[in-house]
């Protein structure tokens, strides 16, 4: 029997294999919206405030391209680990095609709502003309946002982590140059400020979009399109795809009346946030979402095999990885906070406030450590309701009742509001690490890979 540490040393191998594109991906990805957040704070506290109200209706289409990635990186991986090439493929396909097609009526709101959304957040005249701007023109590449984001799952569910890594960080780059050429009028662009900063947001997804269905469609990959032709698939990615959709979707909503909580205390106070929240995903964001990501691949693929006993030990395995991982990184950012939130702003109130709450999401990279990979490999298996129940609990119970509470009820003020927020991210930890022991997760992925081996078929398609 081959022993323990050896194992261990393996699966981290193969973690880290796997990890390391995806986290490279992430760091490109999530320092794109960094620039985006620097490059308006030479504009003013208002536009920085605008964009990050913007992005509250920009994370919609997100969830939705997570939620039906999740679905995508389920079935991908589970028929990877079986061997079912057609089925993955014809699931990857319909994936795809549903996520093109949910995107487009973002495009008709964005256009007709885009300031009348912004002004629903209470927000100064001044925050809904920028904000409603930018958002309309996100809205308008909503469907190339969620055709990346689905492609991409589907690829990293087979295996292929690299591809992903390539589109994705080749428009993340892409993004970034014209984010500052558009933004700030340098080189030969003219400076058309927030405008700039959502055209160039616009025009990488497309090509995110474009890049990874060819990447698909070629022979370079893993995965291949299919024409769909099972229903039972297609019942299946929407079963896996809603919770998830819906999970993500309850910590969006709960950041609408948040961030309305926060403009209670000031437009530097809701600024301050923003900048805390984008420094705390800068920099551990590509830790989690690899870790969260990878335990997916390795649970569904390992299910795929038969091996439950093997999936279970694989999820803890990268769960102890995740925690020091994500635990150091938490003590860089706790104290490296004031000189990293300078590099935001220059305004002495919204830095104050910004490295409370850049403080807050340091401690609360523990909780996050243990969030995401557990809830990767329940998403793996196929169990999405579980990491729904636990955003859901936490923005509900703790990001709204307890900050409310404590913050304006009790008075307390912004130190009640830091309170519910790492109270919320406890909860999640806690709810996912009790459907992880107690769940019948691994019962849910036998039974979805059951149903689609009775309609398996013998050649590709």
């Amino acid at each position: 029997m081959v022993p323990f540490s050896t194992r261990l040393r393996a699966l981290w191998r193969r973690t880290i294999g796997l990890g390391w594109p995806i986290a490279v991906q992430q760091t490109l990805n999530t320092l794109m919206r960094t620039v985006d957040i620097v490059v308006t704070g030479f504009f003013s506290p208002a536009a920085v405030a605008a964009i990050g109200l913007a992005d509250l209706y920009a994370q919609i289409p997100l969830r939705i391209g997570l939620g039906i990635g999740a679905g995508g990186i389920a079935l991908s991986s589970q028929d990877t680990g079986r061997g079912a090439d057609l089925s993955r493929d014809r699931a990857v396909t319909q994936a795809l095609l549903i996520g093109a097609l949910a995107g487009l009526p973002f495009v008709v709101i964005g256009v007709v709502f885009g300031p009348v959304l912004i002004d629903l957040l209470g927000a100064e005249p001044t925050v809904v003309r920028l904000g409603g701007t930018y958002l309309t023109i996100v809205f308008v590449a909503a469907p190339m946002r969620i055709l990346g984001l689905v492609g991409a799952r589907a690829l990293q569910g087979a295996g292929d982590t690299r591809t992903p890594m390539l589109v994705n960080g080749g428009a993340s780059v892409l993004n970034i140059l014209l984010t500052v050429g558009l933004g700030l009028g340098l080189w030969f662009a003219p400076a058309l400020g927030i405008v700039g900063v959502g055209i160039a947001t616009a025009v990488s997804r497309t090509v995110e979009a474009v890049a990874i269905t060819a990447a698909i469609a070629s022979d370079r990959t893993p995965v291949s399109l299919s024409r769909p032709r099972d229903l039972t698939i297609t019942r299946q990615l929407v079963a896996v795809s809603v919770p998830t959709f819906a999970e993500g979707m309850s910590t969006s909503v709960a950041n609408f009346p948040f961030n309305a909580l926060l403009l209670l205390f000031g437009t530097e106070v809701n600024a301050a946030y923003h900048i805390g929240r984008r420094l705390y995903q800068q920099l551990t964001g590509p830790f989690y979402r690899a870790f969260s990501t990878v335990t997916s691949i390795v649970v569904g693929q390992t299910l795929g095999e038969g091996d439950v006993d093997g999936a279970r030990a694989a999820a803890r395995g990268i769960l102890a990885l995740s925690l020091g991982t994500l635990g150091t990184a938490g003590v860089v950012l706790f104290v490296a906070a004031e000189p990293l939130v300078g590099l935001f702003t220059r305004d002495g109130t919204t830095i104050r406030h910004a490295v409370a709450f850049t403080r807050v999401f340091a401690v609360s990279t523990v909780s996050f450590g243990v969030f995401f990979p557990l809830a990767g490999a329940l998403r793996g298996a196929g169990d999405t309701r579980t990491p729904f129940y636990a955003r859901l609990l936490g923005s509900a119970v703790f990001l709204l009742g307890t900050s409310y509470l404590l913050g304006v009820t009790l008075g307390y003020g912004l130190p009640g509001v830091l309170a519910g927020l790492a109270l919320s991210y406890v909860c999640w930890a806690v709810v996912v690490v009790v459907g992880f022991r107690r769940g019948g997760w691994a019962e849910t992925a036998t039974a979805m890979i059951a149903e689609r081996s009775e309609r398996d078929e013998p050649t590709r398609g």
